[in-house]
């Protein structure tokens, strides 16, 4: 019985990062420290023994936009949503808190602690099965609402998987555009 009280507050903690309610954030919250990226050279040391940090360094974000504005259209949304879930099966952490920032942040102001370590106890309660399914869950354009054009909501029903999920394990989430490129802010 312990073990499942534990599962359902780690999963509400999840749901609080990804859904809490939206506010008029204007900055991407990356505010917390990070860790520093590894450089690659010859001779380095042998490969980190932690799943969530290997995933980190293995792979570089998916679909980096770099200095370029993403596409501020549904179809670009759909994109960064798309690569925030990959990155959630991955455990690509620097992915994850990039995508999910401001929600992130305003969870940490309410708090919960910033997103670099609330995440990797997020990542421990998904299944293998589930973390396989998100690696390549798509969205569903037709159940997604366009608020306006800077604002979409991403219901858990629009998430299209090997798995369904239900909304205590992913949560609705809602995407704006700030700053030239689409981050969840609920």
């Amino acid at each position: 019985m312990k073990a499942r009280t534990i599962v359902s507050v780690a999963v509400s903690a999840c749901v609080v990062l990804v859904a809490c309610a939206c506010g008029p954030e204007k900055t991407k919250a990356d505010t917390d420290a990070r860790p520093s990226q590894p450089t690659t050279s010859t001779g380095a040391k042998g490969p980190s023994v932690t799943p969530s940090a290997s995933a980190r360094t293995e792979k570089p974000p998916a679909a980096q936009t770099g200095d370029r504005p993403a596409l501020r259209t549904t179809q670009g949304a759909i994109q960064r949503y798309e690569q925030y879930l990959h990155a959630v099966g991955h455990e690509d952490l620097d992915t994850v808190c990039d995508v999910a920032g401001p929600a992130a942040k305003k969870a940490q102001d309410e708090g919960l602690g910033p997103c670099t370590s609330t995440y990797p106890v997020v990542f421990q309660m998904i299944s293998p099965v589930q973390k396989k399914a998100l690696q390549t869950a798509t969205v569903d354009p037709q159940r997604i609402v366009v608020s306006t054009p800077d604002k979409i909501e991403m219901p858990t029903e629009a998430v299209r998987a090997s798995v369904t999920f239900s909304e205590t394990e992913l949560g609705s989430c809602t995407l704006e555009y700030l700053k030239n490129n689409w981050y969840i802010t609920g």
